[in-house]
C-alpha cells in the first residue's frame, strides 16, 4: 500500500464509536445509510480534515486542521462519515453525513492507492469554492495536523467538483494553484515587472 492513513487521535475515535453506539445518535442523523445499515458499523480509515483559507499564487496555501473524518463501514462497502472537531474540552463527535463525498472519497483513496510513490493521505478543504479533495502528502512520517501542501503534492478533487476541475483527477499543488486562483478570480496570474 503506497498510502499511509495517520492514527487520529485517541478521544477522537473514541468520541465516534460512542455516537455508532447511541440509538439517538443515529436516529437523529440525516442518514438514511446508517438508520438502515445491517450488522455493525465500524469507524475506518481516519483522515485528517485541513480547511485551506485563503488561495493566492505564489504563496504558501496556509491550511488548518478542523477536525478528522472517519468514514463508517458497514458490512462490505462504506455507508457514511463521521466528522469530529477540537472543543476546549478535547476531541467531540461533530456529525454523521452520507452522500457523493463518501462514494468519490473511497474511490479517490483505491485510485491514489495505486500511486507508486508513498503518500500521507488527508483531506483538505477549499470552503470558497465548495471544494474537498484527497490530499497526497509526500512526508509520510510529517505530523497529521500540521503543514501546508507542498507545490509536489497531490490533490485529487472529490466528486462534486467545482466547473472546470475534474474530479477524480490527480493534480500537482502546483498545477492546481493557478486553476483555483483563476476560478475565484483572484488578482492576475502572473506578476509583470516594471
Amino acid at each position: 500500500m503506497a498510502l499511509h492513513v495517520p492514527p487520529a487521535p485517541a478521544p477522537a475515535l473514541r468520541s465516534v464509536l460512542t455516537a455508532l453506539g447511541s440509538p439517538t445518535a443515529i436516529h437523529e442523523a440525516h442518514t438514511p445509510a446508517l438508520k438502515s445499515a445491517q450488522g455493525p458499523l465500524a469507524p475506518e480509515l481516519p483522515l485528517p480534515l485541513h480547511v485551506l483559507d485563503r488561495v493566492a499564487q505564489g504563496e504558501e496555501l496556509p491550511s488548518r486542521l478542523a477536525g478528522w473524518r472517519f468514514l463508517i463501514r458497514s458490512g462490505e462497502r462504506m455507508v457514511a462519515a463521521a466528522d469530529t472537531r477540537l472543543t476546549p474540552d478535547g476531541w467531540a463527535f461533530s456529525h454523521f453525513f452520507e452522500g457523493p463525498y463518501v462514494t468519490s472519497t473511497e474511490q479517490a483513496l483505491r485510485q491514489a492507492d495505486a500511486q507508486a510513490a508513498p503518500h500521507q493521505v488527508r483531506l483538505l478543504s477549499v470552503p470558497e469554492l465548495y471544494m474537498l479533495t484527497l490530499w497526497l502528502h509526500g512526508d509520510c512520517a510529517a505530523d497529521p495536523a500540521e503543514g501546508t501542501p507542498a507545490p509536489s503534492d497531490l490533490l485529487i478533487p472529490l466528486a462534486p467538483a467545482p466547473p472546470g476541475i475534474a474530479a477524480g483527477r490527480p493534480y500537482q499543488v502546483a498545477d492546481l494553484l493557478p486553476v483555483l486562483t483563476l476560478r475565484l478570480g483572484h488578482a492576475p496570474l502572473l506578476r509583470t515587472t516594471a
